[in-house]
């Protein structure tokens, strides 16, 4: 690899603000100043990445995903508009 164009890739504490659950991790966003820490459990500082949703928080995996009705929705479209052919 050549040498001062590859981003610095580290451990970074990514955490989840609505589920209140943090991770460890390796990520580039290690070199990105964030000016925020946070103090993991061995004891070591790491920077730490705010997010919005991750997998404990996702519909699709707490299972709380919600199912369109697609048929109910071509079924209302072919009424307004009619059904053609």
């Amino acid at each position: 690899m050549r040498k001062g164009i590859h981003p610095s890739y580290g451990p970074v504490v990514f955490r989840d603000r609505a589920a209140n659950h943090a991770f460890l991790t390796r990520s580039t966003l290690a070199g990105v100043p964030t000016g925020k820490t946070i103090e993991w459990e061995d004891g070591h500082t790491y920077p730490v990445v705010d997010v919005e949703i991750s997998n404990v928080s996702h519909p699709f995996y707490t299972g709380t995903a919600r199912v369109l009705d697609t048929a109910g929705r071509v079924e209302r479209f072919e009424r307004r508009y009619g059904k053609q052919g």
